[in-house]
């Protein structure tokens, strides 16, 4: 009886394990005969990329000069209307200009004193000069005389100083721009005294066309623009974007590499000078700019969706001719504009996968996902 069960329960196991086996085969379709992953692809390209660095910074005029009185005085008029531009030499303010014409009036008559007396000395030293030959005077009063001469003359270029000064005080009165430019607030009417201690001036005017952007980058920068500046015959270009979009407020070029790097932030300071007819760019104004160093002659680039990283570094999916793909440790040099510069582990004109890398696993066919027809609008 034992004799007879034995083969029995062998035929039993070998039936079970041949069914759960080849059930298992047959509900489990190899990676190869699966259905294709829809993804969508890219070619990796080569182009010319400009090589530049970002920052945040503030539009600044190119120059700035707070107009101030020299001296104390009325003030009879203003030759200017506030928020308006004004070019150098043109007229600010006028202060009243009694007092100083005063004391450059009386500078002249004073001269004209001392010049009438040292005409006289003179006269009175050629008669002593002729009265000693005679022996007729002495030799003490022919020196007396030309000391008297002398005196006169040290006078008269005294006088000659006082008028200079009490010129350039009456001058003062007359303020004029030192620069071109936009002028702001009127700071003092007409009708109050102004003094040349006021902290707060008459005027402040900037210069707004060209104007200038001052931005931060970090120390690290340094030596890739210290490069760039020795390797360009031309300044190096800068541009300015509006914080909240891409668009381009203006261009202009590198006036400023600052002669020493900020410790207490770790940054360097640039300035860069924009023309700007138009105004885009004001005083005071946060903006996006960049600091462009080069460009990087027919560099391998791939979208930025491309670049995939895992725990061994960054990579991308390779389709190969037979539509499977395949994962390549690739290089990435830097990612800016949604391009990604890679160097290593692709070359041109290789497909890869751009979106849909969460489907895919090495070996994997994929096909190509197809863009959705734009919707036509009603026709009437």
């Amino acid at each position: 009886m034992l004799l007879i069960g034995i083969p029995a329960l062998i035929v039993l196991g070998g039936l079970v394990w041949y069914i759960s086996h080849h059930h298992s085969d047959s509900s489990a379709p190899r990676d190869s005969q699966a259905a294709p992953v829809v993804a969508t692809t890219a070619p990796v390209t080569q182009q010319d990329v400009p090589i530049y660095l970002t920052g945040v910074g503030t539009v600044a005029p190119r120059e700035s000069v707070t107009v101030r009185t020299r001296i104390d005085g009325e003030l009879d008029q203003v030759g200017f209307t506030e928020g308006q531009d004004v070019v150098k030499g043109q007229l600010i303010a006028q202060l009243d200009p009694r007092t100083q014409q005063a004391q450059l009036d009386q500078a002249v008559a004073q001269k004209a004193k001392d010049q009438a007396q040292l005409v006289n000395a003179k006269l009175d030293l050629r008669r002593y000069t002729e009265l000693i030959k005679q022996d007729a005077a002495t030799r003490q009063t022919v020196d007396t005389q030309r000391a008297q001469v002398a005196q006169f003359e040290a006078s008269v270029q005294s006088d000659n100083a006082q008028i200079s000064f009490a010129k350039t005080q009456l001058s003062y009165t007359h303020i004029t721009a030192p620069i071109s430019g936009r002028t702001g607030a009127r700071l003092v009417d007409p009708g109050n005294i102004v003094h040349a201690t006021d902290a707060n001036g008459l005027v402040v005017i900037n210069q707004i066309d060209p104007i200038a952007v001052v931005f931060t980058l970090p120390e690290e920068s340094f030596q890739d623009i210290n490069h760039a500046l020795k390797a360009s015959k031309e300044p190096l270009a800068v541009e300015a974007y509006a914080r909240n979009s891409t668009q381009v407020l203006g261009r202009g070029h590198l006036i400023l590499l600052n002669n020493q790097i900020d410790t207490s932030t770790g940054t360097v300071q640039i300035k860069g000078s924009f023309p700007n007819p138009e105004h885009k760019l004001w005083p005071g104004q946060y903006v996006n700019a960049r600091l462009y160093l080069g460009v990087r002659k027919q560099a391998l680039t791939v979208p930025a969706e491309v670049v995939q990283r895992g725990p061994d570094g960054t990579y991308a999916y390779v389709v190969d001719a037979n539509e499977t793909v395949r994962i390549q440790a690739i290089h990435v040099i830097n990612i800016q504009d949604g391009i990604a510069i890679v160097d290593q582990g692709l070359s041109a004109g290789q497909r890869v996968v751009r979106d849909g890398q969460y489907k895919l696993k090495p070996g994997l066919r994929i096909t190509e996902a197809q863009t959705a027809p734009a919707a036509k609008g009603n026709s009437k």
